[in-house]
């Protein structure tokens, strides 16, 4: 973990109402895993303060060679002053961090068939794991799930053996309802399942899980709003089942789903 400036080498809008930026890598990055995250510092220096003052914890989307080096990549949705202002930035602009934060995704080793579920913007982490694990040589269906069309991830910005599933409320793209659905369809064929989304999604996918019989094991990364990231402040607390107490800035934010409902 460390704090760093990084410099905007591309930004734009890459759908609906979610954008993407890339920044230059650090050296310090290079141990960084899916499902990790930064605190971005989406903010106006003014004197001695900044304007907003808290970080925004965003998940590390993809990585690639750019022009001169390495470089990373957040995707967000633009929802509030910080993230608008983070999408107003220009090539060349910095941006403050702390990061890599967290304990990302852990893939089993000699596994094949890995089931990888995204609601709305939580699709972030898991292009990046989809890309790996396809890389890999492992079977790879990533399933999305959104309000509408506007909210999933395009088909074309994934590498072609990943196979993607569909769902949208409204019925806009893909099967219509919630991703509960197929994703009880594809326990069984899964060997290991990841997912990122609202806390809503993780429950349901537990109940899922547990209607099936199928002990399979998921890997939920929660989203938390946070003041620090570094396990300070307790804004991120979750609070499993069994009782306890659980930073998802620290402790997480994976989490296997039997941890936090079973």
């Amino acid at each position: 973990m460390k704090s760093f400036e990084a410099e905007l080498t591309e930004g734009a809008r890459l759908y609906g109402n979610t954008h993407i930026a890339w920044f230059r890598q650090p050296e310090h990055f290079q141990g960084v895993t899916p499902g990790q995250f930064v605190m971005a510092y989406a903010s106006e220096s003014w004197g001695e303060t900044w304007d907003p003052l808290l970080g925004r914890a965003l998940s590390v989307h993809r990585v690639r060679d750019g022009v001169d080096g390495p470089e990373f990549a957040l995707l967000y949705d633009v929802i509030g002053r910080g993230t608008d202002w983070l999408s107003r930035r220009h090539q060349g602009d910095r941006v403050r961090m702390v990061g890599p934060l967290g304990r990302g995704f852990e893939p089993r080793d000699r596994v094949q068939h890995m089931l990888l579920v995204g609601g709305g913007i939580g699709s972030a982490p898991l292009v990046w794991l989809s890309d790996i694990l396809v890389a890999q040589g492992r079977e790879v269906t990533l399933l999305l799930g959104g309000r509408s069309a506007a909210q999933i991830f395009p088909r074309e910005l994934l590498r072609p053996e990943v196979e993607l599933v569909v769902t949208t409320e409204d019925g806009s793209l893909g099967e219509t309802g919630r991703l509960t659905a197929p994703f009880g369809r594809l326990l069984s064929w899964c060997d290991q399942a990841f997912a990122c989304g609202p806390d809503a999604m993780f429950e349901a996918l537990y109940r899922v899980q547990v209607d099936t019989g199928l002990n399979k094991p998921v890997q939920g990364l929660l989203e938390a709003r946070m003041a620090c990231g570094l396990g300070i402040c307790y804004s991120c607390a979750v609070f499993p089942r069994k009782g306890g107490v659980r930073l998802v800035c620290h402790d997480g934010p994976m989490f296997d789903l039997r941890e936090l409902y079973g």
